[in-house]
């Protein structure tokens, strides 16, 4: 799996008619900064108002997952979804001039080719995984619908469908690696059965349907009589099937193109937790309902592990500077330069880590005998890992100084000893006007809160 996040390297466009909505529509997919996410933008609509990939803005589940934020609908976004997330995308703005995404050929593959066509880019901050602390059940008993994630350091998925169909059967799909997204589950169609078709047409779906966009199960004899009212739906000169199988005689592209498409379906509806996820999922006869309540227990899940703000630092994971990129930057050096990496860097937001040891000089002096980090320099090491963030909006920052314009409130909560590894954390509470920002900084060690305050600096050209 990727470790940075990613987006795309140009914008990139195609056409199409939604699926339920048959309104034909563009979609364009924006490159993003990181830290964005995923979002969609109607820009059809007054104001071009946005809407999250978000599990809590879903407003509809009638054959697809719907979204809606400030009077702006998006409607089945679960293909659209999956797409990035078997290529890792992480921040995309997918700006769309009509309700619906276009259903293309009713699978992922198109997206995947447009985006790949798009190229991607690696960019300057830490993907947000998720990683399943324990295991996270669903159950729906009435449906007999199961879904569960377990703990995994890497992204895995098994979906058991059954359809008691002597068409499809019982039938499962794998995804070991979602790298193999783009072979083994893109190309997987969307599909429905013939005994669905009226009810779906009745409820004003599937304007945009049609036998080349998705699979129709045909499980008993249809007469005649029926097939030219089929034809006349789907608005062909003619429609064939066999005594049981698929409608038109249109050939699957995997003996269990179903399941692997309800695979593709979880995948999509999943990215709606809105963070890249680490865990085994099983689901057993998911559903987009299903689905989507599961993305929700999960969000509520990552809630609870953000109670505590506490950047997360992987020391196996590589930095997104390391101390020779951090020299390249910084002008500070021995003995006052006190930070080691940066984890985490974004236009609003910067983690950096402090290795204190015995070494340093400074406990040669201050309470030798008693080992403790000056707070006056706790002070200093957030003041430079938020000058990694001021330096960050400038294209050359080895031309430029950081100074100090003031502190505020700074609390000093826990002594800082030797051994400890501090993690800092400093978020921008305005734009940077000027040259000047204001900042909180937060230290940790561990879980635990050691220091905060809220500091002003100013970035000078060396040359001015």
């Amino acid at each position: 799996m990727k470790i940075k996040q990613h987006t795309i390297k140009k914008s990139v466009t195609l056409s199409g008619v939604g699926l339920h909505t048959g309104v034909t529509s563009n979609m364009t997919f924006v490159p993003a900064k990181p830290g964005h996410g995923i979002k969609f933008q109607r820009t059809d609509l007054e104001g071009q108002p946005t809407v999250d990939a978000d599990a809590d803005l879903v407003v509809d589940l009638s054959r697809g997952t719907t979204i809606e934020q400030s009077g702006a609908r998006v409607n089945t976004v679960e293909h659209t979804l999956a797409a990035l997330v078997g290529l890792e995308i992480d921040n995309v703005l997918i700006q769309l001039d009509g309700p619906e995404p276009p259903i293309m050929d009713g699978s992922s593959i198109q997206f995947v080719n447009i985006l790949k066509e798009a190229g991607t880019e690696e960019q300057d901050a830490l993907r947000d995984f998720f990683e399943v602390p324990d295991g996270i059940f669903y159950r729906e008993p009435e449906r007999d619908v199961e879904i569960a994630a377990l703990p995994l350091d890497d992204y895995r998925l098994t979906v058991m469908v059954d359809y008691n169909s002597p068409v499809l059967g019982s039938q499962h799909a794998s995804l070991t690696n979602i790298s193999q997204f783009e072979k083994e589950i893109a190309s997987c169609r969307t599909f429905c059965f013939l005994h669905e078709l009226e009810m779906l047409h009745k409820n004003n779906l599937i304007k945009g349907g049609d036998l080349n966009n998705a699979i129709v199960v045909v499980d008993r004899i249809v007469k005649d009589n029926e097939l030219d009212s089929l034809a006349k739906l789907f608005n062909k000169p003619k429609v064939e099937v066999k005594k049981e199988g698929i409608l038109n005689n249109v050939e699957l592209r995997y003996k269990n193109e179903p399941a692997r498409h309800k695979l593709l379906d979880v995948i999509g509806d999943l990215a709606l937790a809105g963070r890249p996820l680490k865990a085994q999922i099983l689901a057993a006869r998911p559903g987009h309902a299903a689905n989507v309540a599961f993305a929700k227990k999960l969000k509520k899940a990552m809630a609870k592990s953000s109670k505590l703000n506490v950047p997360k630092y992987n020391p196996n994971l590589p930095p997104v500077y390391d101390i020779n990129q951090i020299t390249n930057i910084l002008p500070h050096r021995y003995p006052f330069l006190l930070i080691d990496k940066i984890i985490h860097l974004d236009d609003e937001s910067v983690s950096g880590v402090k290795n204190v040891t015995l070494n340093e000089p400074f406990f040669q002096g201050h309470f030798p005998g008693n080992p403790v980090m000056p707070g006056v320099l706790q002070i200093e090491a957030m003041a430079q890992i938020g000058g990694i963030l001021v330096l960050n909006t400038v294209p050359d920052p080895e031309n430029y100084w950081t100074y100090f314009l003031g502190i505020e409130g700074f609390r000093f909560r826990k002594m800082i000893l030797p051994g400890d590894t501090l993690i800092i954390k400093c978020d921008l509470l305005a734009p940077i006007k000027r040259g000047i920002a204001k900042m909180t900084g937060r230290a940790y060690v561990g879980n635990t809160l050691v220091c905060e305050g809220t500091m002003t600096a100013s970035i000078v050209r060396k040359d001015s």
